[in-house]
């Protein structure tokens, strides 16, 4: 499953490009302590966008349609009546792709600030038909067009974001009645001695140097990195004006939880 299984959710291979990019990498992101500017998505090797699409592309095909959307309150019936979809950060949008193959009578629309990640996207929409659905853009998590979205996603992007705070308040101005926002953040306790784990210990390594790095490039206004925890996602969300969170499910990877207005 680790090794030879492509489809399994755990296959580790592909993940092997995000090391690779870091040590290509290695002078920018010394660059980076030295001076506090950070280090964009795009500015890193080629590996990293495509070890990332990968890694979480099979962890996303076993779990966001069959258990994390269902986890949703009412969200599935909502998918299959028909709404508008934004999926947040796409990165390739292998998570984009996967709910329009699910929910056919839905319209979703990816966006992403790296331009070839978004021409990516493209080419696996039209590869997976359902390019008729299925719309992408190169857009930042505060500016991407009022659709009045009935689905909102963040699929393990919002800690890197330079304003997450903004990226919320956006969120809640373009959703719709009634809507809900699913944000899938990496798994992490609240306190750093609770995350001392081989998965935390991982997650920490690579926020140093490519989430709070990247987050920092974007202005970082708060920087929360990849172990940032449910208590302190919840108060982002407080503040944006949501008044419903709550954790809708788990996986040893990853958070997946649930806001509303």
């Amino acid at each position: 499953m680790v090794l030879a299984d492509e489809e399994s959710p755990v296959f580790m291979p592909p993940a092997w490009q995000v090391p690779a990019s870091m040590w290509v990498d290695e002078e920018l992101t010394l660059e980076a302590f030295r001076t506090g500017k950070g280090v964009g998505w795009g500015e890193h090797d080629q590996r990293l966008q495509c070890g990332v699409a990968a890694f979480y592309r099979n962890g996303y095909r076993s779990s966001l349609v069959p258990e994390w959307l269902p986890a949703l309150e009412g969200v599935v019936d909502q998918l299959e009546a028909g709404i508008a979809v934004a999926d947040i950060g796409c990165g390739h949008g292998h998570s984009t792709v996967l709910m329009a193959k699910a929910f056919p009578h839905s319209r979703f629309y990816g966006f992403d600030v790296h331009a070839p990640s978004i021409r990516e996207s493209i080419k696996n929409a039209t590869t997976a038909g359902v390019g008729d659905h299925v719309a992408f853009d190169v857009a930042k998590a505060v500016d991407y067009p009022d659709k009045q979205y009935g689905l909102i996603c963040f699929f393990d992007c919002l800690h890197d974001l330079g304003d997450p705070l903004a990226a919320a308040q956006h969120a809640a101005k373009v959703l719709a009645p009634g809507g809900t926002v699913m944000l899938v953040e990496p798994f992490a306790e609240d306190r750093v001695e609770q995350n001392l784990t081989s998965v935390g210990q991982l997650y920490y390594a690579a926020s140093t140097t490519i989430c709070c790095a990247h987050a920092i490039s974007e202005g970082g206004k708060q920087v929360l990195g990849a172990q940032a925890g449910e208590a302190r996602l919840a108060e982002v969300f407080r503040k944006a004006g949501f008044t419903h969170f709550r954790r809708a499910a788990q996986t040893p990877f990853n958070l997946i939880l649930e806001a509303r207005r």
